[in-house]
């Protein structure tokens, strides 16, 4: 997989919300013209596109602004987990905690509180700008492994 797309009105939000996740950015453009009408199927398109790249490097998050046509929300914006589409994108990350307390101050909440499955994994989705939905998952079973051995 190359990257995911998603459409956003606050780009700004945006970005500051997957580089606390710990992505970076990698460019940003602007795209229009015939040959921009044809991928995507519009006509007059002008969007704004950054691209986040995930922090192992392979993969990415292309977020786009369109100015022309302009985003359409199209039904609810907070959706039950079992609604028929892409519902959200997951990442693995050291602290989960951590990360939690790095995405509040922009405006994320929890979906509903994080859970623990077995001794594997901590979980929980949460909700950023624009209704997105991103999974977090803590790894627990090399943490025990690396604590037993003295490393952190």
């Amino acid at each position: 997989m190359d990257n995911v797309l998603i459409v956003v009105d606050d780009m700004e939000a945006a970005k500051a919300f997957f580089a606390a996740l710990g992505m970076t950015l990698v460019g940003e453009t602007t795209v229009e013209g015939p040959w921009a009408d044809r991928v995507v199927g519009l006509k007059n398109v002008r969007a704004d596109i950054a691209m986040m790249r995930t922090p192992d490097g392979h993969g990415q998050v292309e977020l786009s602004k369109f100015h022309t046509p302009a985003a359409v929300r199209f039904g609810p914006e907070n959706v039950p987990s079992n609604m028929l589409g892409m519902r959200r994108i997951m990442f693995l990350v050291d602290d989960l905690d951590e990360t939690l307390a790095q995405l509040r101050p922009l405006g994320a909440s929890l979906v509903d509180e994080v859970a623990q499955y077995e001794d594997k994994y901590r979980l929980c989705f949460v909700r950023g700008p624009e209704g997105i939905v991103v999974g977090l998952s803590e790894e627990l079973s090399n943490k025990s492994v690396t604590d037993a051995l003295g490393n952190s």
